[in-house]
């Protein structure tokens, strides 16, 4: 059975492009989209997915604030949080919010792949000390 995931940003493009990688996998499949943060709570709730992947910076209810009432909602809840800069600023409140992965939006298809399957599996996929610091773009399991 493939890994359910469901794909919130608020850039439509952004969504498709990451459909698109993630359909292109046997194992994995995108159950649903959001646009927004109070969308996501919602098809979260609606849909339970085995994996959320979730832009941070979004209009109204951001994804760390999403993240913290899915996780509230569903301690169970396997969530990744996308962004494209100021990354060390959400890691702190995501691990507080429940969210079990991170990742810069310049990462590649392969690591995306590897982080859903990482978090699904269990494991925590934190962005290694260079990205934090505005370098490299690279995750690791932890």
């Amino acid at each position: 059975m493939a890994t359910e995931i469901l794909v919130v940003d608020d850039q439509e493009l952004v969504r498709l492009g990451f459909r698109m990688v993630i359909n292109s996998q046997a194992d994995l499949k995108v159950i649903g989209e959001a646009g927004d943060g109070a969308q996501a709570i919602t098809a979260a709730r609606v849909l339970r997915p085995d994996v959320t992947l979730m832009d941070i910076r979004m209009p109204d209810v951001d994804g760390v604030r999403a993240a913290r009432e899915i996780t509230r909602e569903n301690p169970r809840a396997k969530i990744i949080l996308v962004t494209t800069f100021d990354l060390e600023d959400y890691v702190e409140a995501g691990l507080q919010a429940g969210v079990r992965g991170f990742l810069l939006k310049d990462g590649t298809p392969a690591q995306l792949l590897a982080a859903i399957r990482a978090v699904k599996a269990g494991e925590l996929v934190l962005p290694s000390p260079a990205a934090r610091g505005g370098g490299s773009s690279s995750a690791s399991a932890l």
